[in-house]
């Protein structure tokens, strides 16, 4: 991976490729999930950081028999194990319920046809089809290296069996390592059927070895979520410019244009449309909604039939009641707005809450923080501020005021008022501009 960092660590669609792993095991309903980890040392279980999950150090590497008998110990002899791979991400539950079934008296593998199989470990079958060996590349003699049903390393099996084949393991090969699929030629000597099941797609038990695999990984996923939408009725232009890292949930006639990001938990109403190359991160987006291109969401709840945007970003804590309008270069943060309200250029609100029907002028800036402490600034019902105001927290603006343009507010604004603050302007004749020295 040319990193420093543990490769099941990497990501796909936002989480750690063992993350992926962990919840399709999840999915099982196991009894016990145990980790191997070798490569980084405690930082893959610190990251992951999973209630529930067991871990297993291998502090040296010895291939994938050395792994397993690692988490041997740990395991109950009356069950089955199954074997997954912590940088396969895209296996399915069902498949893994589907081997599980095979698994209860057999050694049950999953294997997949490769039209290129270079570097798999090959299926070896008798005349009678049934399973005599798996034989790595290396070893591998060049009439198996035409063999294109490959091992996916995933398999499961008896604990008992198990636990006794491992112990039989040998590391007389041409990598010197414990191959795990040795097991497969010990259970045909001891008489124990080696049942099989095909993938029913390449890029299910897909691994990654390279920066090139993360990425061609993510397509597939990003392109198997793109198709949900399409099914559940989104409209998605171009459906190989969309990156979920996280989930979605959307209602009807959403529109979702180009290069959008959607991150954590985001719920999308209906009617929703989103312009080209937005970021939202849990999130909730009311019916109705209008996000314009290039607006940035977190954390925040959009009312119904607003319209946010373009460039506008909303900070954790936002919620828009509905009706509100949020423009250009516009910011805002830990606030309440009310129905209706409209902050439409250039301003910052910052830790406010702002009433019904509202009109914050362009260049307007809550000033929250002291230094030290955050403020909060309330703005009433059907107030006016404004263009280039600052708004000095604590401090309230009550219902029907009016601020003047330019002004810096430190006290409380009347209701149905104008307050403003502003120097007298002056005019100094004789005055010249500064030129340049030469």
């Amino acid at each position: 991976m040319h990193s420093d960092l543990p490769k099941v660590l990497h990501k796909i669609a936002g989480r750690p490729l063992l993350s992926h792993v962990i919840h399709c095991a999840e999915q099982l309903d196991p009894d016990k999930i145990v980790v191997v980890y070798g490569f980084g040392g405690e930082q893959v279980p610190n990251v992951i950081g999973k209630p529930g999950v067991l871990w297993a150090r291998q502090a040296e590497q010895h291939g994938t028999g050395h792994a397993v008998q690692q988490a041997a110990p740990m395991l109950d002899n009356d069950g089955v194990t199954m074997i997954l791979l912590g940088d396969v991400p895209l296996l399915r539950p069902e498949t893994c319920q589907i081997l599980l079934k095979k698994a209860d008296q057999h050694l049950a593998l999953l294997t997949v046809e490769k039209p290129d199989p270079t570097g798999y470990g090959r299926i070896v079958r008798a005349y009678d089809g049934h399973v005599q060996s798996i034989v790595e590349q290396k070893d591998a003699s060049d009439e198996q290296r035409l063999i294109r049903e490959v091992n996916s390393g995933i398999m499961a099996m008896p604990t008992a069996l198990m636990k006794q084949w491992l112990t039989r393991l040998s590391n007389d090969n041409a990598q010197g390592e414990y191959y795990l699929t040795d097991v497969i030629a010990m259970a045909v000597a001891d008489g124990i059927g080696v049942v099989t099941e095909r993938a029913q797609d390449e890029w299910e038990v897909a691994g990654i070895n390279s920066k090139r695999d993360l990425a061609e990984v993510e397509r597939v996923y990003q392109k198997k979520v793109a198709m949900q939408l399409l099914s559940s009725g989104v409209t998605l232009p171009d459906p190989d410019r969309l990156d979920v890292r996280g989930e979605i949930k959307a209602g009807r006639d959403v529109s979702i244009d180009v290069g959008c990001v959607f991150e954590g938990k985001v719920e999308i109403g209906n009617d929703v449309c989103i312009g080209a190359y937005c970021v939202i991160r849990d999130s909730v987006l009311g019916a109705g909604s209008i996000i314009e291109p290039y607006t940035h969401i977190d954390g925040a709840k959009v009312g119904e039939h607003s319209r946010i945007g373009p460039y506008a970003r909303l900070r954790p804590g936002t919620e828009l009641i509905a009706e509100a309008h949020i423009g250009n270069f516009v910011e805002i943060k830990n606030s309440r707005v009310d129905v209706g309200s409209k902050i439409n250029h250039l301003s910052y609100v910052g830790d406010s809450t702002v009433g019904k029907n509202v009109n914050i002028g362009a260049g307007t800036i809550t000033c929250n923080y002291d230094g030290a402490n955050k403020h909060r600034t309330v703005i009433g019902d059907n107030a006016f501020i404004g263009s280039d105001t600052q708004l000095v927290a604590p401090v309230t603006v009550e219902a029907g005021a009016t601020i003047g343009a330019g002004s810096t507010i430190t006290r409380d604004a009347p209701p149905h008022a104008l307050t403003l603050s502003r120097a007298k302007q002056v005019t100094i004749t004789g005055w010249k501009r500064p030129e340049k020295k030469k």
